[in-house]
């Protein structure tokens, strides 16, 4: 089975769309450094309908340790300390199983 973890943000009204995209290059670069990840995707709202989050993150893993190893690495707790969390309104997140 695989563990998948879905995350949705949802980012201040003032935010810059060369904010978001720095967002997205940082989390599309973990793959390199966190080789727990056994799928990960990551992309900006294309604004295709109204009331929808404006980023998305897929990540899957072979075990619930490898989702722990990524959760807390230092360069996915870097990306979140030094470039999301700056701009987040509101996040959702959920874990489950295929």
């Amino acid at each position: 089975m695989t563990l998948h973890h879905l995350v949705l943000f949802r980012f201040h009204e003032d935010t810059e769309a060369a904010e978001v995209d720095a967002v997205v290059e940082a989390l599309r670069a973990l793959p390199a450094t966190i080789p727990e990840l056994a799928g990960y995707r990551v992309g900006a709202d294309l604004g295709l309908t109204e009331g929808t989050w404006d980023l998305g993150v897929a990540a899957d893993f072979a075990s619930g340790d490898d989702f722990a190893t990524y959760r807390e690495h230092p360069a996915h707790q870097q990306v979140i300390h030094d470039l999301i969390t700056p701009l987040v309104a509101a996040r959702a997140t959920v874990q489950y199983r295929t």
